[in-house]
């Protein structure tokens, strides 16, 4: 396969690249960028361990092209916090008990940001169509939800 220039914005930083056209968006974060908060669970779209959000969009970074954010903005789990403060979402999911294994954390957080952007007070079946993509194993939903309904009631999804 042939290569493509590509210029993405990732978590605020400019990027110009050229990548290979089969090369998958999850494997660019990871493998190009050390951007290795997007983990691939299923590989197929279905776990949504890979959740990025693509101009305010989340999307699976495993079945996207890198060709085809060309002048995209991305945001990862990386540019929500860091060891010295976390994001709200962040910081509620471990006071709520809603990280366990921690392999889909953080695609269920992104979910979880980007649906508070659009919605800021969702409904409890609000949250629950807002994470849908994204498979848990460990916790069973309700401390996850309860981690997000927090944020929400307290209106603070931006942090830092």
């Amino acid at each position: 396969m042939g290569l493509v220039d590509i210029k993405v914005k990732v978590n605020g930083e400019e990027y110009k690249l050229q990548v290979a056209a089969n090369l998958r968006l999850v494997d660019l974060l990871r493998d190009k960028l050390g951007l290795i908060g997007t983990k691939e669970g299923c590989g197929e779209g279905e776990c949504g361990a890979c959740t990025v959000i693509i101009d305010g969009e989340t999307a699976n970074s495993c079945l996207v092209l890198a060709a085809q954010v060309d002048g995209s903005e991305i945001t990862t789990i990386e540019a929500l916090g860091n060891e010295d403060k976390l994001h709200p979402l962040q910081q509620s999911f471990i006071d709520n008990g809603a990280v366990q294994c921690g392999f889909c954390t953080p695609g269920m957080i992104l979910s979880a940001k980007n649906l508070l952007d659009h919605n800021p007070q969702p409904s409890e079946e609000e949250i629950k169509r807002g994470l849908s993509g994204n498979i848990c194993r460990c916790t069973g939903y309700t401390k996850i939800i309860k981690a997000v309904q927090d944020v929400a009631q307290r209106g603070d999804n931006h942090g830092n």
